[in-house]
């Protein structure tokens, strides 16, 4: 079946077909596929590597096979610093990079490591589905990145190998693993500990081989990854949030027929909304397990000591101002407002 015809069942479908199956399988030869390579670091059964699946066995069967996403997890292919790089150059066609991976090209992502920056999600989505990240969007455009969706992972925890932390000064001397972010570093600066990024696979080796001692994750990330094997304390702060961004190169959507791009983004906006829901219900089920297990200590902060960390933190504030200017750290300081 020619490429040609293809894409005419593809209008087919868009018009109204009855059929999700657009073309037989068998009938696309595989010369004539568009293959997209989805590559990410995390592990498969947390919520941004489920979606992955998702969205790739939905396009499958809404194209009939025509198109084939290909989903890399666990740094298969390449590891954070070389993603970007793999997206520009078309090894990858697309990447789900956390918010603050982007902050070493685009420093106004680091909006989204601002500590204490979203009372809950609602919050949280609100700047993600807003005018706000639609401009951050644009500017990824001065690197060929199209961004298409904002995924979750949820609110970050605090772990570490030497004692609970429940004020500021149970932070000092600490050493902590961070991803890149200038934000993330001043963050643990304020608090009297050390900050080191580092790949996001090295994790597991550098807590159990005392690199670091502590790190901050969210409770699928310490739950899948098994950090909590080698950490004894975890702290429920919900201090900073983490979300990813999922990228294309933007020449490679443009070399998509309009039809089939219509189809992946109508599939990447009903997937976004489902794995926003599994984020949410995978942090509960594996905050009990991870309580079940007894691994790990966990302390939850009481309100008055989340507000005391929280002013604490508050000078991170007027450094991102400095860097990226107030009118940024303003609306969202906005939007925080509105959900408290």
């Amino acid at each position: 079946m020619t490429k040609k015809l293809i894409v005419l069942f593809l209008v087919f479908l868009l018009l109204g077909g009855c059929s999700p199956r657009v073309i037989d399988e068998q009938q696309v030869d595989k010369n004539e596929k568009i293959v997209i390579k989805f590559s990410h670091v995390v592990s498969e059964n947390t919520p941004k590597g489920l979606a992955a699946i998702r969205f790739a066995d939905l396009v499958r069967a809404r194209t009939g096979g025509y198109v084939e996403v290909q989903v890399f997890p666990d740094s298969m292919l390449y590891k954070d610093g070389e993603e970007f790089e793999a997206l520009k150059s078309g090894a990858v066609q697309m990447l789900a990079p956390a918010t603050s991976k982007l902050s070493t090209m685009f420093p106004e992502w680091q909006l989204f490591d601002l500590p204490f920056a979203f009372p809950d999600m609602t919050t949280a989505h609100t700047l993600m589905d807003g005018p706000l990240v639609q401009e951050l969007f644009t500017d990824l455009q001065e690197q060929k990145f199209l961004g298409l969706a904002m995924w979750d992972s949820g609110f970050k925890q605090f772990t570490n190998n030497t004692r609970p932390l429940r004020k500021a000064e149970d932070f000092q001397g600490l050493h902590f693993r961070v991803m890149t972010s200038q934000v993330l570093k001043a963050q643990f600066s304020e608090l009297g500990a050390q900050a080191s990024a580092m790949p996001f696979n090295d994790v597991y080796q550098a807590l159990k081989n005392g690199t670091v001692d502590a790190e901050e994750n969210t409770i699928s990330n310490i739950y899948t990854q098994n950090f909590y094997h080698s950490q004894k304390y975890l702290t429920l702060s919900n201090h900073g949030y983490l979300g990813y961004v999922v990228l294309t190169n933007a020449d490679f959507w443009k070399s998509i027929p309009p039809e089939v791009a219509k189809i992946l983004e109508d599939t990447l906006r009903e997937v976004t909304i489902w794995e926003r829901e599994r984020a949410g219900e995978m942090d509960q089920k594996q905050l009990v397990a991870l309580e079940r297990e007894g691994k790990i200590e966990i302390t939850h902060l009481s309100q008055m000591e989340r507000l005391q960390l929280q002013k604490a933190l508050n000078p991170v504030y007027e450094l991102l101002s400095k860097e990226i200017g107030p009118d940024l750290v303003n609306r969202v300081k906005k939007i925080q407002e509105k959900g408290e």
